[in-house]
């Protein structure tokens, strides 16, 4: 079975888009990048991926410089490219042509020691819906805490 440990969840993305499907992807990096990674030296609350040339690369993902590291440094804001099959990448240009959709990093995670990307279909949600999503979790967790206070009486 694959090992793997997460390094981070955008949090934000879950909250402002639905998430319409997700996908596995692999993302290539420098030396140096990897171990900030590796770290946990990342930002990547806006950033997004984009279909060039039929190739996916990662925008607005910063990794900051390794502390370690000699004057051999990376360029922090450079754009990732990120590794899927050239199938793949067909049908997400198909979905990402639609209107309102967007490719969206929700987490970031080591698998087998690689550094690997969960992208995201993702469409952004209208005010109302970002209310349903806050009444929702305050009533499982009003429910939660109800539960245990039964519980515990």
């Amino acid at each position: 079975m694959a090992e793997s440990k997460k390094i981070a969840e955008n949090k934000k993305a879950r909250f402002n888009y639905t998430i319409e499907d997700s996908i596995e992807c692999g993302i290539v990096l420098e030396g140096t990048e990897v171990k900030s990674v590796k770290s946990g030296n990342i930002s990547f609350l806006d950033s997004f991926a984009e279909i060039i040339n039929n190739e996916v690369f990662l925008k607005g993902f910063h990794i900051s410089e390794y502390s370690y590291s000699s004057v051999f440094n990376h360029n922090p804001d450079r754009p990732k490219k990120l590794l899927l099959h050239e199938d793949e990448i067909k049908r997400l240009k198909r979905k990402v042509e639609e209107k309102g959709v967007a490719l969206i990093p929700l987490d970031f995670y080591l698998k087998n020691g690689r550094v690997k990307v969960n992208l995201g279909l993702c469409r952004g949600k209208k005010l109302f819906d970002k209310r349903a999503s806050i009444k929702e979790k305050d009533l499982n967790r009003s429910m939660q805490r109800d539960f245990k206070n039964s519980l515990i009486s």
